[in-house]
């Protein structure tokens, strides 16, 4: 459905996005994930059509940027970082007229409304003006705009942001409701949002992509070795410490005594399967009893600092 293919942007000498290229299919939600400054916004702005790159191309439903961008527009509902609210109007004269600046008849921006209003929980605040309504409501009132046409892709920029932890939750129920029959991009700074909503991740780093994929994928690309706790009665230190003998075991990073003969550490690995067999063979052969043995997995928190802090 979209076909990045070597975008950049130049302003000057410096390079908002550089080279970048990436696929999204119908039906996914994605997580557009960077640093300030990575070149989501300028991405997302070309998307759209609102910029042109300084060089590459982008295809979206097979139609071209440069060629027609008219017809790229009518595809995509976009809510900007900076909401684009009047805040004078009522919530349903400001649908109306959005609907009207994009070319809906009355007739259909009445049966549109119906439905946009039921989705984005607009009820309770139609005939109020939108300069008196909440954050979390002008959020809503934000995307019902950019989905007034019912257009088969959103671009949602930092739409939760400024809201506090309630009106996140009912925003992030309302994406993924929403991204159930339409194709999603979301760019965000909360990471929990996109572990919870989205099905793939493309991560941007002083404009270029430094990983794309799902985050079990990202973890295991981003991972050099594995992380385990183990904690066993054990009568002897000398005999638990004989660990790191074990092939593939590279380091016992921390070893406490929690009490008499409970023994913990924690323990780096190599990224194998069987690296767990022979850690626990070695427990059984030498009459270890098992209290606790787990791998300790990545965060996307963890998978973003590794990936941008450089």
């Amino acid at each position: 459905m979209i076909e990045v293919n070597s975008l950049s942007k130049l302003y000057g000498d410096i390079a908002a996005i550089d080279n970048i290229s990436f696929k999204i299919d119908k039906g996914e939600i994605i997580g557009f994930l960077g640093p300030n400054g990575a070149g989501k916004t300028t991405t997302m702005k070309i998307l759209t059509c609102f910029m042109r790159p300084t060089t590459g191309d982008v295809k979206i439903s097979g139609y071209d940027i440069y060629e027609n961008p008219i017809e790229i527009k009518k595809l995509i509902g976009y809510l900007p970082e900076s909401n684009p609210l009047y805040y004078d109007m009522k919530v349903s004269d400001y649908l109306f007229y959005i609907g009207k600046l994009k070319n809906l008849s009355s007739e259909q921006i009445n049966s549109r409304m119906t439905d946009v209003i039921a989705k984005c929980g607009l009820e309770a605040v139609i005939d109020r003006k939108i300069g008196n309504l909440s954050k979390g409501y002008k959020q809503r009132v934000g995307i019902a705009q950019a989905i007034i046409t019912d257009p088969p892709i959103l671009i949602l920029d930092e739409p939760t942001s400024g809201l506090d932890p309630n009106q996140i939750i009912e925003i992030r129920e309302l994406i993924k409701k929403l991204g159930k029959e339409k194709t999603v991009i979301l760019s965000t700074h909360i990471l929990h949002e996109v572990e919870y909503t989205c099905n793939r991740i493309i991560i941007i780093n002083k404009g270029k992509v430094v990983a794309d994929g799902t985050k079990e994928e990202l973890s295991k690309k981003n991972q050099d070795f594995w992380e385990f706790v183990l904690t066993v009665k054990a009568t002897s230190l000398d005999k638990f410490e004989n660990l790191k003998e074990i092939e593939g075991v590279q380091e016992i990073i921390k070893l406490s005594n929690i009490e008499e003969n409970i023994l913990s550490a924690t323990i780096n690995t190599i990224p194998e399967n069987s690296i767990r067999e022979k850690i626990f063979d070695f427990c059984v052969k030498n009459s270890f009893i098992i209290y606790e043995f787990k791998k300790i997995e990545y965060s996307l928190e963890d998978i973003f600092k590794n990936l941008t802090q450089n």
